[in-house]
């Protein structure tokens, strides 16, 4: 297999983000939408609770890519060609690296690929390749949505970072905990969570060789997606988080848990609301209750 180009100078992404944030702000090309804050707490686990502020950005902007799509009679797709001001690196011959347009989190990243690809297709070495460059530079969270169903909203492939901590305080990432316990396990699985996924301990030092890295990470989500029963050849809807440091695959069964929508992140334990009357159900069937609702139950 040819080893793929790095384009991205180490050391370099972390400063391109800032740069590129406060550009873009500037230009109105980065619309963030405001939140505020909770958390709830079920099963040990202190989820972090965001509730939207305001939506209307982000719908002004679909009605208008919806226009453009009758016009032109094709899927309006963002990432191709994506917009310049949000531009942030080249990581590979493969890959490049722009801001999320409508961030909910502060520099939101997502990697997308140069040609397009459907988002459901298998993750390619190249795909870990991309995500370990930018890992290598940038301490976050690395997720995955495949398709619809696992909360993508846009067809052309795309992996997720996102900077740690994800919440005020607390751990960096809310589900950790439970995940700390697992490793001294030697098992793939979780015991507290009460749904279908796979878990996998990562070697924080493939960081110094995204190559290698992404070689053993392949591994890694093979073996992970044969654990829950999903088709290496062809699979179906999951989520993936990785750090420098663990991967976790979950099956979903739907998108949405009556009106709120899950992605990847819910199973982090951050999740997002779009109003009050969402936060009561949130608080009323709790949190997790609702991740076991979109996964698959044990």
């Amino acid at each position: 297999m040819t080893q793929g180009k790095i384009l991205l100078k180490p050391g370099t992404l972390w400063t391109s983000v800032k740069e590129q944030t406060e550009h873009a702000l500037q230009c109105g090309a980065l619309l963030s939408i405001p939140t505020e804050f909770e958390s709830v707490e079920q099963d040990n686990v202190r989820f972090s609770v965001r509730i939207l502020s305001n939506l209307n950005r982000k719908k002004a902007a679909k009605e208008k890519q919806e226009k453009q799509s009758a016009t032109s009679g094709q899927e309006f797709n963002p990432f191709l060609p994506y917009e310049e001001d949000l531009f942030v690196a080249d990581i590979s011959d493969t890959h490049v690296c722009i801001l999320n347009k409508f961030n909910v989190v502060d520099y939101h990243l997502l990697i997308i690929t140069r040609a397009f690809e459907e988002q459901e297709s298998l993750l390619t070495l190249e795909d870990f390749m991309a995500m370990w460059t930018c890992l290598a530079d940038f301490d976050g969270l690395a997720f995955y949505n495949s398709g619809k169903t696992a909360g993508a909203s846009q067809r052309h492939k795309h992996l997720q970072l996102v900077p740690l901590p994800l919440a005020p305080s607390g751990p960096q990432i809310p589900i950790e905990p439970l995940l700390t316990s697992a490793q001294f396990q030697n098992s793939n699985t979780i015991p507290k969570l009460s749904f279908v996924h796979a878990f996998a301990p990562l070697n924080s030092n493939w960081v110094q060789s995204p190559f290698t890295a992404a070689q053993a990470t392949l591994e890694v989500y093979r073996t992970l997606l044969h654990a829950v029963g999903l088709d290496v050849k062809q699979s179906g809807a999951y989520n993936l988080l990785a750090t420098r440091e663990w991967m976790l695959i979950v099956p979903r069964s739907q998108e949405h848990f009556q009106s709120i929508s899950v992605n990847s992140l819910g199973f982090a334990g951050a999740l997002l609301v779009r109003n009050p009357a969402e936060m009561e159900i949130l608080k009323a069937q709790g949190p997790m209750t609702i991740l076991k609702n979109v996964a698959i139950s044990n």
